[in-house]
């Protein structure tokens, strides 16, 4: 009957997240709150379809967690800790060290000892790794200003769970941490030990799994690589974080902060790779059970009992971890919009503060009275992190974030280049480059106030702000400009800008980057011209050189991919127009590739185009040795 059991909540578990997420993502809310409000309804304070008590839930939340910091960990090269060391830890250790002092310095005015307020203050600094950075990547955020930023916070935090981990037991009260583990945790190796000694034995136990790690499992998995059994690697990456999730758990540490530790010591391994590409299927569902686990975790009997004093101590947390996150970033030069990004990306409070909550209630650090309110503090906390994203992104950037800087900087536009770029990432920075390069004056505009800086030190004429804006546009020159580029990140801006271009600029030449043929579709079908796949043109050079490769004439490799580059531009146009009817689009586009390969295959069976032959001249001298007239080999 418990297997019975174990598979109803899977399967209670997975039917949630399938029927949610889509739903969520329908209605622009992300992934992250789908999973939180599935989790919410069918929790054991929704529909009760999973978990006793809650107990069950939170078993899956931890197995989730150990994983996802485990997969974490294994992403943190000493290149990028050496790189990032200065905001790690000036801006990680200014977060945790003046969130502590704020939150606790609130619990003591509550009536809090100073240790219990120390404690929560701790805890309370701590932010969610998983909903911040998957929250991040969502909407392309990860490489901006306040994505870094937020990583190096989030990375400070997580090395920081250790010393906070080993300094609980010290300010437990003598005697109690031994009843409360027999009562809520079973026997570990720390029973009956002082203080002190519980804190050398769980340093003792770190060092040994960061040790063994770093020595003991390279020829591990030298001798598992030579049975040349891809399965037999997953198996031993299982066994490794299951391994350490016990040892971890026999000195009531959490079993997360374990294999943490364990992915940051392996990520310098030969094998980082391998265990990363056996492991990372398993990533996003974990991640998922995860943000389900937390959103039934939610006490709402609790919250119903006082939703007075625990909406107060949501907003406060939320309301002073922001402040403090938005004054370090502004202290720490980051523009205002990348503040703000900053600011509402980490007021919540993280997925170690269970762990930690979980073990000060072990330690006699806090009593059942404090972290019962507090675990629902958290997990309302974490629930709320995607709607404050999405209530920044919506409406706080665009009146605070941007306008600012927009109004200061109109007044410096005194000149007008022919060409203006909007967006000026990996796609737009080449095309910039190249035209300033050979002596065309741009005028880019980005909404990245850090990178703005940074393109006017190289002598770019920059504005900042949201391209899609008229004002913004004709304050860039827009009137007299005879070119558009649009390399925006998003394709939904690229199309408002296009929209706003023809309307109050129609004279503006435009040429549009395309994500694939989706976008292309759509940005052909608002009128643009000029528009360009930013995949196609590498493919054709990489698919022409695999056709030399193979023995294929240059000249033969050339034509085929100029061949290919102009039907598919005309399969783009013809198929932009049948996007709502999708059974002729997919007829179309089924004909279209049969053309395409019959032209090909003709063209290969057609005799020399001496014309192609000037550019190829290897080739020639190769047919004429051979003395075939340039037919290619079709190998």
């Amino acid at each position: 009957m418990h297997g019975e059991g174990f598979f109803f909540q899977a399967f209670v578990y997975l039917t949630a997240a399938v029927v949610s997420v889509p739903l969520a993502k329908r209605l622009g809310l992300g992934s992250v709150l789908g999973y939180l409000l599935a989790g919410i309804a069918i929790g054991p304070f929704g529909l009760h379809l999973v978990g006793e008590e809650g107990q069950d839930v939170m078993h899956f939340a931890e197995f989730g967690v150990v994983m996802m910091l485990f997969l974490v960990g294994l992403e943190l090269e000493p290149t990028l800790l050496w790189r990032l060391r200065a905001p790690i830890l000036g801006l990680g250790g200014l977060q945790v060290a003046v969130t502590t002092a704020a939150v606790g310095a609130l619990g003591l005015a509550l009536g809090l000892p100073g240790r219990e307020a120390l404690a929560v203050g701790l805890v309370m600094s701590m932010s969610s790794t998983a909903i911040v950075l998957q929250s991040l990547a969502e909407k392309g955020l990860l490489k901006t200003a306040a994505g870094q930023s937020s990583f190096a916070v989030l990375l400070f935090q997580d090395l920081a769970v250790i010393p906070i981990l080993a300094l609980f037991p010290l300010l437990g009260r003598p005697g109690a941490a031994h009843s409360a583990a027999e009562a809520g945790h079973g026997a570990t190796w720390v029973e009956g030990l002082p203080g002190w000694g519980q804190t050398l034995l769980v340093l003792a136990v770190v060092g040994a799994v960061v040790l063994g790690a770093r020595f003991l499992l390279q020829p591990v998995f030298r001798a598992i690589a030579a049975t040349r059994l891809r399965e037999l690697f997953t198996a031993a990456a299982l066994l490794l974080v299951i391994g350490i999730a016990l040892l971890m758990t026999r000195v009531g540490l959490s079993p997360a902060l374990g294999t943490f530790l364990a992915g940051v010591v392996l990520a310098t391994s030969e094998y980082r790779h391998e265990l990363e590409g056996d492991v990372e299927p398993f990533k996003g569902l974990l991640l998922g059970l995860f943000f389900i686990a937390v959103g039934a975790s939610i006490d709402f009997g609790l919250v119903a009992s006082r939703p007075g004093r625990i909406a107060a101590l949501v907003a406060v947390v939320l309301a002073a971890k922001g402040a403090v996150l938005f004054l370090l970033a502004r202290a720490f030069r980051l523009g205002t919009d990348q503040a703000i990004t900053f600011a509402l990306a980490l007021p919540q409070v993280g997925e170690f503060a269970f762990v930690l909550l979980a073990f000060a209630l072990q330690q006699a650090v806090l009593g059942p009275e404090t972290t019962g309110p507090l675990v629902a503090v958290v997990a309302l906390t974490m629930a709320a992190t995607p709607l404050l994203m999405a209530f920044g992104e919506r409406v706080v950037l665009p009146h605070l974030g941007t306008r600012e800087r927009e109004e200061r900087e109109a007044d410096r536009i005194d000149l007008r280049s022919p060409v203006i770029v909007a967006g000026f990432g990996r796609f737009g920075s080449t095309v910039g480059r190249l035209l300033k390069a050979n002596g065309v004056a741009t005028t880019v505009l980005d909404n990245d106030s850090d990178r703005v800086e940074v393109l006017r030190r190289l002598g770019l004429k920059v504005f900042y702000g949201d391209a899609t804006r008229h004002d913004l546009l004709h304050a860039a020159g827009a009137g007299d400009a005879r070119l558009l580029v649009l390399a925006l990140d998003s394709p939904e801006k690229n199309l408002r800008l296009v929209e706003t271009a023809k309307q109050h600029f129609p004279h503006l030449r435009i040429l549009a980057r395309a994500a694939d043929w989706s976008d292309a579709h759509a940005l052909v079908e608002a009128g643009v011209e000029n528009v360009y796949r930013e995949t196609l043109d590498s493919s054709l050079r990489l698919g022409v050189d695999a056709l030399r490769l193979l023995g294929f004439r240059g000249y033969r490799a050339g034509r085929a991919a100029r061949t290919f580059f102009r039907h598919d531009e005309e399969s783009v146009r013809e198929l932009a127009t049948l996007r709502e009817d999708r059974a002729s689009y997919l007829n179309v586009a089924r004909r279209r590739i049969e053309d395409l390969e019959r032209l090909l295959l003709s063209d290969l069976e057609d005799g020399v185009d001496t014309r192609d032959l000037g550019w190829d001249a290897e080739s020639l001298r190769d047919d004429a040795r051979r003395g075939s007239p340039g037919r290619a080999a079709s190998g």
